[in-house]
Parts: C-alpha cells; structure tokens; sequence
C-alpha cells in the first residue's frame, strides 16, 4: 500500500494530527492495534476524575454536621460499587472517543501492530505500508522499575486500578506526581489505609518551596507523606513490605506512580538511522515536531516531553499540518499550564519559582493565603497559599504556582493574561466578584503591586483596581 501520510497512534494527538491531515489530503492512514478510545478517557483524565468526585463527596461528609446537616456518620463507601460507577462512565467516556476514531478514520483505520522499517515504510500486521511522511503518535505506558515488575499483581498502575474489583484496605502510594497524589487522596479518602512516599521533596510541579510546604501540610492531614528518600518494594506475607528510611511498612499493594514512559517498544525507531538517546528517542524540533531532516514527525505522550492532554493535541496538529504540507512550520506553544485535581488543588503556570531563579529573572512574589480567603472559610475550605511572579520592570506576569482551593479557576485566568502579556496592573483593573475564590487572586495581585519598586511607572488604578479584599456591604 502506498499512502502521503500514515498517522502510528489513534490517541490524542493522533486524532489531533489526522483532523488536520484530513484538510490537506484525503490520500492516509491511521494505524493502532487497539484497544480504541484514548488513554485519556480509558485510564487516565477521565476515570481518575470519577474516583476523585466520589471521594469528595464522601469526605464531605466531615463537615456536613458542622453546617447543621445530621445522619452523615451513616454514609458508607462501598469500593466494589465504587469501582462499578468509576468503570461505568470511563467506559462511556472510551466507547464515545471509540466511535469518534471509527468515524474519523473510516476505512483507512488499520487494526495492526506497527513497525518502522525505514522513514519511508512501515510494517502493519503482514502489511507493508509505503509512506511519503509519517507521523509517530503512540503515546505513553506507566512505568514500573524492573525489581517490581516480578512483584505481580500485589502492583497496581494507572493503567490496572481501574479495573480493580475491589481494592485492598493498605495501598502504599509510590510517586508524588500528579497521578500518585490524584489517585492516593482519592483512595485515602474512600478509607482505604494509605501512605504515599516521594523521592523528591517537592511534589508534582512545585517549585516554590512555601507552596510546596503548603500543599504537604495539607495532604499530610489526611495520610502519612514521606518524601526526600526513594523505598525498596519486597514480597511479605501475602503483600509487600516497604522500606523507606524513615518507616518500615506492610501494605496489601502498592500503587506505582514514579512517571509514564513514551510506549516505543517494538515500533522500530532505530530503522529509522538517526542517534538515539538513552530512552530510546530520537532528537526532533518541539516547535516542528520534525524529526532531524526526515519526513517523520513525533507528538504527544510518545516524544517524552510533556504529557499533558492540551499539548498532546497542540503536537498532533502541528505534526499533521507540517507532514500533510510538506512544510516545516514554527509554531509557537501556548502557556504552560499544568493542574493537579487534589484538595487544595495545586497548579503551575507560566514559569514556575525554580526556572525563574535559574534565569536569574528580577522578579517580586505576590502571595495569598487562603486560610482566611471569604469564599473558602465560608465553604469550610480554608487553607493554602498562592503566589504569583510579577517581573520588576515591566510589571508584567511571570508565572504562578499555588496549592489552595478552585487554583483550576485561578490558573486558566492566569494563563490567560500570560498569553495576553498583561501586566499587574491590567489584571487589576478588570472586575473580581464577591464573594468568589478569584478575590484571592486579586490579593496575590495587590501585594505584588506594592513590592514592586518602580512608582514612577505605576499607572492610576480605577475603583475595581483598588477595592478591598472585603468590600463594604
């Protein structure tokens, strides 16, 4: 078979690449083995999602009597029904993206294995497919270090938990990451036993040490946090035994979450007579999604950079259009965003604390505390912190990190007037509704505002700009 462009990968930014494929050239291929629907719906964003607003909801619970609510304290977490709701709706959500490849792709989806022969060609099944450019898009695999994976089924990934029955009542958590600390807060909640370890002090994207203080603070309210030291994982009496510098544990599995590897195994990307690196990858250009000189582009989970949905879909595009173009167009990428469902939720935008420093950046810290932010305490939610980077001359915003309630919200309006180049005095002068969690926001921004040292160049800020965090009733 000949064809202008085979697209190896039917997730994210595969679907991404073969949209924009689709406008330039009816003449492709979109190969994957299967199963279909994207690691997004069938084991990543959307499942995990499910199990965190059930567990929400049942640790809300704590605060129902406080507020005059009684009979809370016969609520009663049945994980194997749980399990079911979670796999009912992430397989709604997976059957729906199922459908959408199917119609996407048509009659030129291939249900094969793929091998790359040669930039040109690549092996699909027993068919050899002829190819003027193609497009590498098969995501990623959890990782699980090689002494565990003889540990069996007492591990448990993001790719398997889902699929859980049940769930034992002690789960050692194993990465700090967004998916350990997603995952964990949801099971320790639901009541299952848990403690989590990091090898890492900071967790997730924090780089900002008193955020990140912030954030352990209050997950450690709800279970044990180790950090700073990695753990050995054994077999022991049925179970595991976990030895961490500070505490030797017996747990019934644990939840390995040390990070996702590019799922390249097999695919051939050595036929491809380019360098590789100690991973396995090759070098490509993150603004063209090219690969060296060759007519073979990578995208999404599968180039190891940042496997975030938005920016998977970002590369799919950027790869469909400068394969299907024949061109090798510079993109710019959006802001960076990157946000943690947990309780606070923590949140990075733009340049984080540690990149600033390390670009010796002149810079001032706005801060919020949220410990007594209106609409926090009065939804019984207090705590956590923001702060926001301001650059000392031009005044315009840096980035942000944040641990603290809705920061979901907080970030994109961040992300926003990043991407707009505003400055602090811009976001001041729009509106900021009371009672809402965004007042925090205007706080962070007005105590950057009088750090700032430049008066000379410090416009006139209207009535919105300069309202109380209290307002007058």
């Amino acid at each position: 078979m000949r064809t202008n462009v085979a697209i190896i990968g039917a997730g994210s930014a595969g679907l991404s690449a073969l949209r924009e494929v689709k406008q330039h050239t009816g003449d492709y291929v979109l190969i994957d083995e299967g199963p279909l629907g994207t690691k997004c719906a069938r084991t990543g964003c959307m499942p995990s999602k499910v199990l965190i607003n059930v567990a929400k909801n049942y640790h809300r619970r704590r605060v129902l009597a406080r507020q005059g609510l009684s009979g809370s304290e016969h609520l009663k977490a049945d994980i194997p029904a749980v399990m079911r709701h979670v796999r009912l709706l992430r397989d709604h959500f997976a059957g729906a993206m199922a459908q959408a490849v199917e119609q996407l792709a048509g009659d030129r989806l291939v249900r094969a294995r793929a091998k790359i022969l040669s930039p040109n060609r690549i092996l699909a099944g027993d068919e050899e497919i002829h190819a003027d450019a193609i497009v590498i898009a098969t995501g990623s695999r959890p990782t699980v270090p090689r002494p565990w994976q003889a540990l069996g089924d007492r591990i448990l990934t993001s790719d398997t938990i889902f699929e859980q029955q049940d769930l034992p009542p002690r789960i050692a958590v194993v990465g700090l990451g967004p998916v350990g600390l997603e995952l964990g807060q949801a099971l320790a909640r639901l009541g299952i036993e848990l403690t989590a370890f990091g090898i890492e002090h900071n967790i997730s994207a924090l780089t900002d040490p008193h955020v990140n203080e912030a954030a352990l603070s209050a997950l450690a309210e709800e279970f044990p946090v180790h950090t700073g030291a990695a753990v050995e994982l054994q077999k022991a009496n049925g179970g595991l035994l976990v030895k961490h510098p500070d505490i030797e544990l017996a747990v019934d599995a644990g939840l390995v979450a040390v990070g996702s590897a590019p799922d390249i195994a097999g695919l051939g990307l050595e036929n491809l007579n380019i360098t590789l690196d100690s991973r396995g990858l090759p070098r490509f250009d993150v603004l063209t999604s090219r690969i060296e000189d060759l007519s073979v582009f990578i995208a999404g989970d599968a180039d190891g950079c940042c496997p975030i949905l938005h920016e998977a879909i970002d590369e799919g595009f950027i790869a469909g259009y400068n394969c299907a173009t024949g061109d090798t167009h510079v993109f710019c990428r959006r802001t960076r965003l990157q946000i943690v469902f947990t309780d606070p939720q923590i949140a990075v935008v733009g340049q984080g604390h540690r990149q600033l420093q390390e670009d010796d950046k002149r810079f001032v810290v706005g801060k919020a505390d949220f410990a007594d932010q209106s609409r926090a305490v009065l939804e019984l939610h207090a705590g956590g912190l923001l702060h926001v980077y301001v650059d000392r001359e031009s005044s315009r915003l840096l980035g942000a990190e944040m641990a603290c309630p809705d920061a979901e919200h907080i970030a994109h309006l961040l992300a926003l007037a990043m991407h707009s180049n505003m400055t602090v005095y811009d976001m001041l002068h729009i509106p900021f509704y009371h009672p809402t969690a965004e007042e925090g926001l205007r706080t962070a921004l007005r105590d950057a505002v009088r750090r700032l040292s430049d008066e000379g160049r410090r416009p006139e800020l209207s009535l919105c700009g300069t309202a109380p965090e209290a307002p007058l009733c």
